[in-house]
């Protein structure tokens, strides 16, 4: 039997063992998957031996602990030096990042998007910008305080911090902070939100199960907006692939964990 969990301060909210356990059970797959709540980071690697994991998931907010604690980091993961899936490989540390991809399958039913706002800069906020600039899309980001801002610099993003930001028009926003996720809190101030909700086209939170102060905003502006359950779920069926190193098809994985979403 082989035991797999997900890392996160806060994570008794999360999903993903309900997601997990889904395919495993109907798959008849001998595993079973857990919840670690872990505040401190860089106990992360010492934490995932200890428990004798197989293979875990990283959320808000270890991703870029999770990075450093892997001994070999494969794929778009090098890109953004930012880990959500980790794979014991006979003792060996290996990390990978399915968020990105899994938001590009949630968002596919957005047409038309070339301009992008992002608000927040940590490991999430990272993935996407990179893997939205791969799709030829024009990227700013907005976060609180300059400290975090130096990587989108250098991928040639816009930066900015609320004060000295510009509304522009924006065929998509996405809030990748951790606002509203335990509290009634919003990403920026709110008159800031507002007059960036008024020049948005489509709006998503990376948040999931619950309707953020955000999107509630978006909502009443009547705008198109999608919360992160769709990203959870696009990243999920790329982890679990590499949780049991395709021996399960990739069709079957998705059937069930889209069938754990009516529990």
């Amino acid at each position: 039997m082989k035991l797999f969990a997900i890392f996160g301060d806060p994570v008794e909210h999360s999903r993903s063992p309900l997601m997990h356990n889904t395919v495993f059970k109907n798959l008849n797959y001998q595993a079973c998957y857990t919840r670690v709540h872990l505040r401190d980071g860089s106990k992360l690697r010492q934490t995932f031996f200890n428990l004798g994991l197989s293979g875990a998931n990283v959320t808000v907010p270890h991703k870029e602990a999770a990075f450093q604690a892997c001994d070999e980091i494969r794929g778009f993961a090098n890109e953004v030096g930012v880990v959500n899936t980790i794979i014991n490989e006979d003792g060996k540390l290996v990390g990978y990042n399915t968020d990105a991809d899994g938001f590009i399958y949630a968002i596919s039913e957005f047409k038309n998007i070339k301009k992008v706002l992002i608000i927040g800069a940590g490991g999430t906020a990272k993935a996407l910008a990179a893997k939205f600039l791969q799709e030829n899309f024009e990227v700013t980001v907005l976060n609180r305080s300059q400290k975090r801002l130096d990587f989108f610099k250098e991928l040639q993003c816009s930066s900015y911090i609320w004060d000295d930001f510009q509304v522009q028009r924006y065929d998509l926003v996405v809030n990748t902070t951790s606002a509203g996720l335990k509290d009634e809190e919003l990403p920026a101030p709110k008159e800031l939100i507002a007059e960036i909700l008024n020049n948005a086209t489509y709006v998503a939170d990376a948040i999931y199960g619950k309707l953020t102060p955000f999107l509630k905003m978006a909502k009443k502006k009547h705008l198109h907006y999608k919360n992160g359950a769709d990203m959870l779920l696009g990243q999920g069926v790329l982890a679990n692939e590499l949780f049991v190193a395709s021996q399960l098809k990739k069709e079957d994985i998705k059937k069930y964990m889209q069938k754990s979403f009516e529990y």
